[in-house]
Formats: C-alpha cells, structure tokens, sequence
C-alpha cells in the first residue's frame, strides 16, 4: 500500500548555520504543489506551523509583484506579519521570493532569499527549498522548525486532494 504522505525530509545547515535547505518528496505531481505555493486560498491552509497557522495571504505573482501573510499564535494570539516580493516563477517548476518579517515599527526586517524547486519525480515532487542568508543560526534554526511545521500539514493537504 502506497502511502500519501512525503518521504522523509534532508535538510542541511550550511554557511556556518545561515542557509536552510529543506528537500521534500510530495506525492502529488509539480502543478498541484506549486499552485499550493502560489494561490493565496490554498496557502492559507497549509501555510504557517501548527501553532502559528496563516490567518491572512495575499499575494500578487508576478515577478516584482509582492506578496503578504500573517501567522497567528494559538497561544496567545500573537501575530507575525510577513512578506516579500517575487524574482522568479515559473509555473509547475521554481519560485523565488524575498522574505522578511515585519518589525515592531512595521517596517520590513532583515530580508532573506526563497528559492523554490519543483521537480518531477515518477508522479511525485521532489521539493527543493532554500533560504539565505540568515543573520545567526538560531533564527536559521526557528525558520527550519517553521517551515517543516508547514511541509507537514502541506503534506496533509496534499493528500486529501
């Protein structure tokens, strides 16, 4: 019995802890999987951790057009508003994107790089993403806590579809 959820996840830590891979095997075909990275509906469920799951997304995919999300705390209700712009799409095989969180003042915090690789691997996804360059390890480390969260309930998604 073929199972729907990813394989096991390989992720590496390199640039003295500063740039995230995280690589994947979604067992859906690279159109489904980047449409859940680029439709704003769909991002918003799956996007965020568990505990901190997307409340808001808008996104406006073009290159140079800009994208924005906020995930809440189920704690205590907190919210981190992000975003970015788009550099790079193409449909069904890469994605790439600036990534910043806001700071208290609204304005955009140290700005990092998304890339995004889709690809096709026997009716599944091979899912390649890195971001960099990180200002220290630990927030490498909070951002791969983060995103994995969210590759699970992608994983989730995915396979209901």
């Amino acid at each position: 019995m073929e199972t729907t959820m990813a394989q096991t996840n390989i992720e590496t830590n390199t640039s003295a802890g500063r740039v995230l891979t995280i690589t994947r095997i979604f067992n859906a075909p690279p159109t489904l999987v980047f449409d859940a990275f680029s439709d704003p509906k769909r991002m918003l469920q799956w996007l965020g951790p568990r505990d901190y799951p997307a409340s808001y997304v808008e996104a406006d995919l073009r290159v140079g057009g800009q994208w924005r999300a906020c995930l809440d705390s189920q704690a205590s209700g907190e919210k981190l508003w992000h975003g970015g712009v788009y550099r790079e799409i193409v449909p069904g095989k890469r994605l790439a994107f600036t990534f910043a969180w806001d700071q208290a003042d609204g304005r955009p915090g140290l700005e990092t790089l998304v890339n995004i690789n889709f690809e096709a691997q026997n009716g599944k996804t091979l899912m390649t993403f890195r971001q960099s360059e990180f200002d220290t390890p630990e927030n490498c480390d909070g951002h791969r806590m983060g995103w994995n969260g969210a590759f699970d309930r992608l994983e989730e998604l995915l396979a209901q579809e």
